[in-house]
């Protein structure tokens, strides 16, 4: 009975990492989980802790300073390696607009490892802005980073709308065809777009 009991339970979590994988980089909602998963959410909360703990799966809180118009709770979960979340979206060939959600892993990835942290944030309010990751420290003012496959793509509305509530702090664009930092004005405004090594090497002295 007890290994009957085991199988089953295998099963609904191997379910669970697959679905993670499949929805990686969103937003988590336990209940989407629980349905297909057919377990209920207080046990999903506890799959997705195992997850974080083996480094399976990274949870990514949100930042805030308790405002009323940020989100508060709801977390973004990135499967650990960015194979296994082609594979499990079905992604055979990559498309334009694949690319950018693939940069967005694997600089998490970098960012984790040359850091030797797992405290990254994102940011969102209740009007639907959205910083990708937030550095931010006791000592130190948020650094806001926002993740592009191309630097032309960048906005600066959603980084306008974090500074515009935390006043102070780096506002960086990583892309991947920068090749070396450069600083640019957009109004009051000021960015540094970089590359991946040069912002790498800047965490990890």
């Amino acid at each position: 009975m007890d290994a009957y009991w085991a199988k089953d339970i295998q099963e609904l979590f191997r379910l669970f990492t697959e679905l993670v994988m499949a929805q990686s980089g969103g937003i988590f909602d336990a209940t989407r989980f629980a349905r297909p998963c057919e377990v209920s959410r207080p046990t999903i909360t506890k799959y997705l802790r195992v997850l974080e703990a083996t480094f399976v799966a990274h949870v990514i809180r949100p930042f805030s300073t308790r405002r009323p118009t940020e989100i508060l709770a709801a977390p973004k979960v990135y499967g650990f390696d960015s194979g296994f979340v082609c594979y499990y979206r079905g992604w055979q060939e990559l498309r334009d607009e694949d690319l950018g959600v693939l940069w967005e892993h694997f600089l998490l990835h970098e960012i984790m490892a040359r850091s030797q942290s797992r405290e990254v944030f994102y940011w969102r309010d209740k009007r639907g802005h959205e910083v990708d990751f937030v550095l931010a420290t006791r000592r130190k003012k948020p650094m806001a980073i926002e993740c592009k496959w191309s630097a032309n793509n960048f906005n600066p509305l959603n980084l306008a709308a974090f500074r515009h509530q935390h006043l102070e702090g780096e506002n960086l664009v990583l892309a991947h065809d920068v090749e070396s930092a450069f600083t640019r004005h957009y109004g009051d405004l000021k960015v540094r777009l970089d590359n991946l090594r040069s912002f790498a090497n800047s965490i990890s002295s």
